[in-house]
């Protein structure tokens, strides 16, 4: 029973550190060494000093519905591990952990939604800047996929986890 619950607080943790990465770093899309965008930002490489110079980018209705979506993510997954917590010490023998799982299934949902949305809607999010055809996905855009059967995975876990001792 201890390593099942570790395995789950490993699990949950880090699909929670990958949705944290994926939402707030710098690379859910890349045209080349020098430019990239997220959900915040466009950053530019300035070739004389070697450092980022970073804007805001062009807000759009799919833009901000992928921010929100993410961030509710993040959300929905942290209010999940610290009921998760809370049930472990509170609840009695033989409870089952609901709460927690829908909270976490539903976290992969909205990221699930929000990648989506980005990968459909790409051209409107990022219409003011270059060609799209000369880019590509960047890694946060992979974690946030990647972070989606992980979410699912432990949220049905935690419908099914039945607390014994």
């Amino acid at each position: 029973m201890v390593l099942l619950l570790i395995s789950i607080t490993v699990l949950h943790l880090s699909a929670l550190a990958m949705l944290l990465i994926s939402t707030l770093e710098k690379a859910w899309w890349i045209w080349d060494d020098s430019e990239i965008s997220d959900l915040w930002y466009n950053c530019f490489q300035d070739n004389v000093t070697k450092t980022w110079l970073c804007a805001a980018t062009n807000e759009n209705d799919w833009l901000q519905s992928v921010q929100a979506l993410m961030v509710l993510s993040v959300v929905f997954s942290s209010i999940s591990f610290l009921v998760f917590l809370g049930q472990l010490f509170a609840m009695s023998k033989g409870g089952l952990f609901y709460f927690t799982g829908f909270c976490q299934a539903f976290a992969g949902f909205t990221d699930f939604a929000a990648c989506l949305i980005f990968t459909f809607h790409r051209k409107e999010i990022l219409a003011d800047t270059r060609d799209l055809s000369k880019g590509r996905f960047g890694y946060c855009f992979i974690l946030a996929w990647v972070c989606v059967p992980l979410l699912l995975l432990s949220g049905v876990m935690y419908v099914h986890l039945r607390k014994k001792q």
